[in-house]
């Protein structure tokens, strides 16, 4: 009955965190400063929303939330923290690795982006050996640690807040197809 219940505060607290719709809107709606964004900045905005769009394409299959078998939920959830925690290393080293900024401050902007994919990353790596560690009938323990990592995908609900420091390349991403394509994606870790 206690592993049940933690199931279902892992899912209610993802839902509360507003997980289903990660990278869905990246908030770079708003309208900055007149003119067009420099071909530079657009083609620097699709490599790095292209990095940051990776963590859509890793595949994430949540646990069914069957708790009549503990040891098969623990070790789906295991699993399933194991693949957020791949995903969003790739996207944090995507980032790292899309070069130069045509722009002043692009760097440090998406040098910001990647560290919070690669905090991210090392909170999901974390759940998923405390989860690993934990006995799959205390339910307190490493299932709690999915529920406080899925919590953290609220700070991830908007990747490219960093950019508003950076006019230039917040305006790029209204043009950049891949910052488009990201703003379309609809990622559901638990769906």
């Amino acid at each position: 009955m206690r592993l049940r219940l933690v199931a279902t505060a892992v899912v209610a607290t993802c839902a509360l965190a507003g997980c289903t719709t990660i990278g869905g809107n990246s908030g770079t709606s708003a309208t900055p400063t007149s003119g067009a964004a420099s071909p530079e900045a657009v083609a620097y905005m699709d490599k790095v929303c292209g990095a940051a769009s990776e963590f859509a394409k890793i595949e994430k299959t949540p646990p069914k939330l069957d708790a009549g078998d503990s040891a098969k939920l623990k070790a789906e959830m295991a699993a399933y923290m194991g693949q957020l925690a791949d995903a969003f290393t790739k996207s944090a080293e995507g980032l790292k690795n899309v070069g130069p900024s045509p722009v002043a401050g692009g760097e440090e902007a998406v040098t910001k982006m990647a560290d919070a994919f690669t905090s991210l990353g090392v909170v999901f790596t974390d759940a998923k050996t405390k989860i690993e560690q934990a006995d799959a009938n205390n339910a307190s323990g490493g299932l709690q640690a999915a529920g406080e990592a899925i919590a953290k995908l609220s700070e991830l609900a908007d990747p490219l807040r960093e950019l508003k420091a950076v006019p230039e390349l917040q305006k790029a991403t209204q043009t950049a197809s891949k910052c488009q394509e990201m703003q379309r994606l609809n990622v559901t870790p638990t769906s």
